[in-house]
């Protein structure tokens, strides 16, 4: 069996000045139904920073200010390896409300997100990045 191919993608951790995070549920393969940050593909010539920025946009209506890397997850998908580049990010502007691939969106604190049905390895990526939300 060959190797998968390796689609470049990237996250947005979006911390709300009360320390919460910004959470999306996806409606779309991979982890469809599931929750996580904002994020998608990269599309060609896009810089990641742009990426980010996009998607965050697009799926939760917020403007966010993207900030330094967080780190690195692999996602697999269909017959694809989506390489997540997840950032730090800062909402500015706009207004919450889901779109494009997020069925809903949400602030949660800790004990929510915990609580909620999560993409697999989103609260050891948060908790070794050290942005897990109080």
């Amino acid at each position: 069996m060959g190797s998968l191919a390796v689609v470049p993608a990237v996250g947005g951790v979006v911390t709300g000045p009360d320390g919460r995070l910004l959470v999306v549920q996806r409606a779309h393969a991979p982890s469809a139904g599931l929750w996580s940050v904002p994020g998608g593909k990269v599309e060609p010539g896009e810089a990641d920073e742009e990426a980010v920025a996009r998607e965050v946009a697009e799926e939760t209506g917020l403007t966010v200010r993207v900030g330094r890397l967080l780190g690195e997850v692999d996602v697999p998908g269909a017959g694809v390896l989506f390489r997540v580049r997840d950032f730090a990010c800062t909402p500015v502007g706009g207004s919450l409300l889901a779109g494009g691939d997020a069925r809903e969106a949400r602030y949660v604190d800790g004990a929510s997100l915990r609580a909620l049905p999560l993409v697999p390895g989103l609260l050891a990526a948060l908790g070794s990045w050290g942005v897990l939300p109080a």
